[in-house]
């Protein structure tokens, strides 16, 4: 488990529309598909190959009758659940779901910051052979996470005292001020940043980044399948080009590649 501590160790998308997302993210990213429903709860894992990478499901009742839209949700793994909740509650977060368990895979809680933005904590069970992680790049996995934030130095703040993560270098971005660099705690290389969100956009939120292989065609076949393009394609630091999307039900994601 130390070496999986205060990682992103899983993405789960709640929809309103479960079979259109499959076919959706199944085109769009390359992603194939597996059941994994449990006693009343629909689930089912997206796949790379045979390894899971990413959950779907309903978007929950109660969620839809507060109005949430369909979203991605990021889990972090921590070495108890229950502690890890008290302490977002000391820090000055939310506890939304209270810990419980989830059969034959591990235990979770669903939590906010005190910015309001929905994370995971999660604790696996133990496996007897933990899958490895692939290459950076490798088609997709998540390649990136970025949080928009209201106040990113105040959650990197709550970041740092609940997960040990660490500043990696800031990136001047002019009239949109810093966008900081993070890697997990004893990382050495980043795994996200974190910014001040615009004003147009109206509630923190972390945003995952899909690894393809041509950002270029991955576009077409987001516009194709009935998504939209919010942003880019733009090119990074490190000579990778990004896309900033909504998929057909409304629940923001971004495209992490090369151009060909």
């Amino acid at each position: 488990m130390t070496d999986l501590a205060s990682r992103f160790v899983w993405y789960e998308l709640m929809t309103t529309d479960t079979a259109s997302a499959r076919l959706f993210y199944g085109s769009v990213v390359g992603w194939g598909t597996r059941d994994a429903s449990q006693p009343g709860m629909t689930y089912t894992l997206f796949t790379v190959g045979e390894s899971p990478v990413a959950g779907l499901m309903d978007l929950p009742e109660q969620a839809r009758q507060m109005g949430s839209p369909p979203s991605w949700l990021g889990y972090i793994s921590v070495a108890d659940v229950d502690a890890a909740a008290a302490k977002t509650a000391r820090l000055g977060g939310a506890v939304h779901v209270q810990p419980a368990d989830i059969p034959q895979v591990g235990r979770f809680a669903v939590v906010s910051d005190p910015q309001k933005c929905v994370i995971t904590l999660f604790s696996p069970l133990p496996m007897p052979s933990p899958p490895q992680d692939p290459a950076p790049g490798t088609p997709g996995y998540v390649g990136w996470h970025e949080l928009c934030a209201t106040d990113w130095q105040k959650a990197f703040e709550f970041y740092a005292a609940m997960f040990g993560w660490q500043k990696g270098e800031p990136v001047d971005m002019g009239e949109m001020g810093i966008y900081q660099l993070f890697t997990t705690a004893g990382g050495s290389m980043p795994i996200g940043g974190m910014f001040n969100k615009p004003p147009s956009m109206p509630m923190p939120f972390w945003l995952f980044y899909f690894n393809v292989d041509d950002i270029d065609a991955a576009l077409t076949r987001v516009q194709n399948g009935g998504g939209k393009l919010l942003n880019g394609p733009m090119q990074v630091p490190g000579g990778d080009w990004i896309v900033q999307c909504l998929d057909p039900q409304g629940a923001m994601f971004a495209l992490l590649g090369k151009r060909a």
